[in-house]
């Protein structure tokens, strides 16, 4: 029910789907009789392994995250995610008010334990053909060094489970790449998970700057929320602005059909649906302005997920890779207490 668009996305996204993978089931949770209305008027009405699960409230783009929480405990974001809680859904997929599913995900699911901060991890593609890992990418705009040292773990974990790489390099995002550079948060990381490599639980690469995403000089950047979030918004930026470039005129067009086949790997839309990390359920978060072919990439990336064990491997690698020394430590939300920081930035 969630972004910018509503069913009109998520419903023919979802059809579209299921015709492709048949070894999936989804559960579509919203107002009952809208998703029907929705699903008849895209021949959807009759496929097998698709169920709708009736929600009275939808958290809207705008609600604060208190509304949400406090209010919307019926909402299709909050049931969906109950779902996976309660084991009925291996993966939950929205694409609604970032602030609102990050919020209400960790209120119901929880934080793995040793885990402070859930961060927000997708992909990129690069010049080696395959996938860089970045995160965060907006959940967490202040962090501290023990955070970071978090992401990298969860990262790592994340990209092995996908990608089959028994030991992914991590890179640490900086304005340079050597030691002494950055600011005193990330040259605390540094040593953080360079100590990791000596001990040879983590295969830190050292720092990488903003051009080795696309070289793919290793296979997870990881960074705070603000920089992360800034840099994506900046690629989606120019990925459509080459776009709309090659369609200024005749010889510009004809270009791009030679293009097309490279272009198709600048397209923000194939690299949609970011995982909510370090949470215990599977939870991924769509643009809210995605288009059906962009929401049913966010609806592959989180079956993928399901389908490859992240979250038991998850859980097992965090609980052996996760310093006992961070102070990190599972705390539940609180519902009756101002929003924090973190969370109104995150929206």
């Amino acid at each position: 029910m969630g972004g910018d668009h509503g069913p009109s996305v998520t419903i023919p996204a979802a059809i579209s789907f299921l015709k492709k993978q048949d070894d999936a089931e989804l559960v579509l949770v919203g107002v009952e009789e809208v998703l029907r209305a929705e699903l008849k008027k895209h021949h959807g009405d009759k496929l097998p392994r698709l169920t709708i699960k009736h929600a009275t409230e939808v958290v809207a783009m705008d609600d604060p995250i208190e509304v949400a929480l406090r209010r919307k405990k019926d909402s299709s974001m909050r049931v969906a995610i109950e779902l996976v809680k309660d084991g009925s859904a291996n993966a939950c997929v929205s694409a609604g008010n970032t602030g609102a599913l990050m919020a209400v995900s960790r209120y119901v699911l929880k934080t793995m334990p040793g885990v402070d901060r859930p961060a927000i991890c997708s992909i990129m593609p690069n010049q080696k053909n395959g996938p860089t890992y970045i995160l965060d990418l907006g959940a967490n705009v202040d962090c501290e060094p023990h955070h970071l040292h978090q992401f990298a773990i969860m990262g790592s974990v994340l990209c092995s489970a996908i990608e089959g790489i028994p030991r992914p390099t991590i890179g640490l995002l900086n304005v340079g790449t050597e030691d002494i550079k950055g600011n005193e948060v990330v040259k605390a990381t540094g040593v953080l998970l360079r100590d990791d490599a000596a001990r040879g639980k983590l295969n830190f690469y050292g720092n990488v700057e903003g051009n080795d995403i696309f070289k793919g000089t290793v296979d997870v950047v990881v960074c705070d929320g603000f920089v992360g979030n800034v840099m994506l918004k900046a690629i989606e930026g120019l990925s459509r602005f080459m776009k709309t470039t090659f369609k200024a005129d005749i010889m510009s067009m004809v270009g791009a059909v030679f293009a097309r086949k490279a272009l198709k790997k600048l397209n923000p839309e194939r690299y949609n649906g970011a995982g909510l990390l370090g949470l215990k359920g599977l939870v991924f978060k769509s643009h809210g302005g995605a288009n059906a072919y962009s929401f049913e990439w966010a609806i592959k990336r989180a079956y993928e997920a399901a389908h490859n064990n992240v979250q038991e491997q998850l859980s097992a690698l965090i609980t052996e890779l996760m310093p006992n020394s961070t102070g990190a430590a599972e705390a539940p939300m609180p519902v009756l207490e101002p929003v924090s920081t973190i969370e109104r930035q995150a929206q």
